[in-house]
């Protein structure tokens, strides 16, 4: 399971270090992603991305091709290096507003890249009691 907060540069080259303890979970080559819902990155194991695109595949023809090319038109296969650091295409870099500080937060069965800023902007809006509401309202 993914977890935990890491802050990290990105580097001049587009490199960022992904952590152990993320890298050893995804292994030796993973997707990097642009996420759907968030200005930020997803990054998933080989495996994780096909079971994340797997029930997209069952939508009707025209939609799968549309959602299926969008999702995986920007996504990246990235190997790390032998230092742990991944090369960012620009267009992921810009999607997530990556300027140099980075936040690589576990989520369980994906990662996520933020920059500083949009992170620390998310993490202030969340509200715990809010969060309760909602699983509350799932029965959770």
């Amino acid at each position: 399971m993914l977890s935990g907060e890491y802050k990290h540069s990105l580097d001049p080259k587009n490199r960022l270090f992904i952590p152990s303890k993320h890298r050893e979970e995804l292994g030796s080559s993973f997707v990097v992603a642009k996420s759907i819902r968030e200005q930020c990155l997803r990054v998933y194991s080989s495996e994780g991305w096909a079971e994340y695109i797997r029930p997209i595949t069952s939508l009707d023809g025209k939609d799968k091709e549309r959602i299926i090319r969008a999702l995986s038109r920007n996504a990246a296969q990235v190997s790390p290096d032998s230092q742990g650091r991944i090369v960012l295409t620009p267009d992921l870099i810009e999607f997530a507003g990556l300027d140099k500080n980075a936040v690589i937060v576990g989520c369980g069965d994906h990662s996520e890249i933020w920059s500083e800023d949009n992170y620390a902007a998310m993490v202030a809006e969340e509200d715990l009691a809010d969060m309760r509401a909602v699983l509350e309202s799932y029965g959770l």
